[in-house]
């Protein structure tokens, strides 16, 4: 007999879990350098129109077919097929996106884990310990071993405490530290000279490039992904949600918090890295485009707050805090994907699933750091590139073509009485089935050329 299902016992509960999910560290620093890439002002414009255009639709699909199934990715898929051929098709997608979840956090755990030794560092360095702080600092397969392990036995100990007590009890901490924290940070960096130019690019658009296909295209890939969409992470949070919440209204809340913290999050990336060219570091590669990615966390900020004597310790262990609870609250949703689907079609209990899966998450993430040549560039493409597209498309099929149009009404109105006089209704059936397909096919095939 499987465990009694958890639930989200609050609103804000929930708000919190899906925004932390969703807000991680692709979103903390892939946003802004998307941006930066792609335009500015032009590429934060099409993306805050597309989050919703193609994003928020996706999103409501993930929602209305986890509280439907009350059911793990691969059980909801199931059931929502009414013939073999599709119920065989559903427990496919179901298990790729768990196998997805997981791979995914395998190589997640192994950048957060960079993250906790930079956030390791400076606190050494304050305390005195230069032999920890040097370690810290290098590249041995010892240290990334151990602070990936570290970061893993974290998520897993959070998952392992259920839904309300573990994911609910944790992201109620994690997100409002992480904005305060945020916060802070912008309000620093803003009065740095330099600053100025970095709010320039980032909030200034030239219209112009709004016809750019390539900018679009980029947009929209940000759009779609920074919500954690194609894995089956908002489909299980969406099954612990209560019968009497609006589905729409809460979709609605996640994705806004979720575009208001990428853009927050804007505010202290661009004027950060202008600050460091302001003091002569180099912010563009040898190719001529700025910095993203591991050369930005790891070259360009860093240098920036050595350079800021006293106060640039304090700012680095600030910033990779702030990076290290991003990170934990997207990994939680991630292993909570594979554990959901053990503990409901097996007798295996909560914990035990998630430190068995937990550890076998471990292993992959060694083996890739043992071979980071050739495994984690390949596993990143693999799961996000190529993937995710593709589940969020079956996704959206699955909720526009094989749940039944009287299922969907029914399941939406059970928070919101009267849905099928609202715009929403006349509106999304038809953009889940048709219109997301085709964009997010579109935005895939773009990334294949």
């Amino acid at each position: 007999m499987s465990e009694p299902r958890g639930q989200f016992s609050s609103k804000i509960g929930f708000l919190m879990a899906a925004s932390g999910s969703a807000v991680g560290l692709g979103n903390i620093w892939g946003f802004p350098t998307q941006a930066a890439s792609n335009g500015g002002g032009a590429f934060v414009l099409a993306y805050l129109v597309l989050a919703f255009l193609l994003a928020y639709p996706a999103l409501m699909a993930e929602l209305v077919i986890g509280r439907h199934a009350r059911a793990n990715i691969v059980t909801a898929l199931d059931q929502l097929g009414e013939r073999p051929l599709t119920k065989r098709l559903g427990r496919a997608v179901g298990y790729y996106g768990v196998l997805i979840a997981g791979l995914i956090l395998s190589f997640y755990a192994i950048v957060a884990g960079w993250m906790l030794a930079e956030f390791g560092k400076p606190v050494a360095h304050l305390i005195g310990w230069s032999g920890a702080e040097q370690w810290l600092g290098g590249d041995s397969l010892v240290r990334n071993l151990l602070v990936c392990g570290i970061f893993t036995a974290f998520t897993v100990a959070i998952i392992a405490k259920g839904v309300e007590d573990g994911i609910e009890a944790w992201s109620t901490r994690l997100m409002p530290l992480l904005f305060i924290i945020l916060l802070g940070l912008i309000l620093y960096v803003l009065v740095q000279p330099g600053a100025t130019d970095g709010l320039k690019t980032y909030l200034i658009p030239d219209f112009r490039q709004l016809a750019d296909p390539g900018l679009l295209l980029s947009a929209m890939g940000q759009a779609f992904f920074s919500l954690s969409l194609g894995v089956g992470t908002m489909l299980i949070y969406g099954s612990y949600l209560r019968k009497d919440d609006s589905l729409p209204r809460m979709g609605a809340a996640v994705t806004l918090l979720d575009i208001s913290i990428a853009f927050t999050a804007g505010l202290l990336i661009l004027p950060a890295m202008y600050v460091a060219q302001h003091q002569g570091i180099a912010i563009y590669g040898d190719n001529g485009e700025l910095l993203a990615g591991p050369g930005l966390i790891f070259q360009v900020l860093p240098s920036l707050f050595a350079n800021m004597g006293g106060a640039g310790t304090w700012l680095s262990v600030a910033f990779f805090a702030l990076m290290s609870i991003a990170a934990l609250t997207s990994s939680i949703s991630m292993l909570e994907a594979p554990v959901s689907v053990v503990t409901e079609r097996t007798r295996l209990k909560r914990s035990g699933a998630a430190w068995s899966i937990g550890a076998v998450i471990f292993v992959i993430s060694a083996l890739i750091i043992a071979n980071m040549s050739t495994l984690f560039d390949a596993t990143v493409s693999l799961t996000t590139e190529y993937s995710q597209p593709l589940l969020g498309i079956a996704l959206c099929l699955f909720v526009g073509w094989i749940m039944h149009r009287n299922q969907l009404l029914n399941e939406l109105k059970a928070g919101h009485q009267d849905i099928e006089h609202s715009l929403f209704w006349k509106i999304w059936p038809f953009y889940v089935r048709i219109i997301c397909p085709l964009l997010i096919l579109l935005a895939f095939i773009q990334t294949l050329r």
